[in-house]
C-alpha cells in the first residue's frame, strides 16, 4: 500500500529509530510512546490485521515480539511487559497494517487495561469453545 505509514517505514522512505530488522519484520520506537522502550513490531508485507497472516508471518511477528521484551527487560529493567495487538475499529486498532506494541512496564506507570469480566457459565464457556473448534 502505497500511502501506508508502516509499509513505508519498512521500505525506508520514512525515518523511524530502528531497533532490529530481518526479512519479515522490524521494530522501530513508537513515536506516541507510554513508557521508555515503548516499541512496534511490524510486518514488512502489508497485511491488514490478524486474519491476513499466514502461520510463518505470524511466528515471525512473535519471534520479532519476544526477542524485543526480554531487550527491553536488559536494556530498561522494566517490571513487566506488556504485548498489545489490536484488530478492526472494534478491536482498537488506528493504523491498518499489523504490528503488535511492545511496551515495557512498571507499577504505577498509569498504564491500565481493564476490560468488564462477564464470568459466563462453565456451560456457556463450553459452548463457546465448541463454536471455536468447529470455526477450526
Amino acid at each position: 500500500m502505497e500511502n501506508c505509514v508502516f509499509c513505508r517505514i519498512a521500505k525506508g522512505e520514512l525515518p523511524a529509530s530502528k531497533v532490529y530488522e530481518d526479512d519479515s519484520t522490524i521494530a522501530f520506537m513508537d513515536l506516541q510512546s507510554v513508557n521508555p522502550g515503548h516499541m512496534l513490531v511490524v510486518v514488512k508485507p502489508h497485511r491488514a490485521n490478524i486474519y491476513e497472516l499466514d502461520d510463518e508471518l505470524a511466528s515471525a511477528a512473535m519471534r520479532t515480539a519476544a526477542k524485543m521484551a526480554r531487550a527491553a527487560k536488559k536494556a530498561y529493567g522494566c517490571e513487566g511487559v506488556t504485548l498489545l495487538q489490536a484488530n478492526e475499529p472494534a478491536g482498537a486498532q488506528t493504523v491498518f497494517h499489523f504490528h503488535i506494541h511492545v511496551l515495557p512496564r512498571w507499577e504505577g506507570d498509569g498504564m491500565a487495561l481493564a476490560w468488564p469480566a462477564k464470568n459466563p457459565t462453565r456451560d456457556a464457556l463450553e459452548e463457546m469453545a465448541a463454536k471455536l473448534r468447529a470455526a477450526l
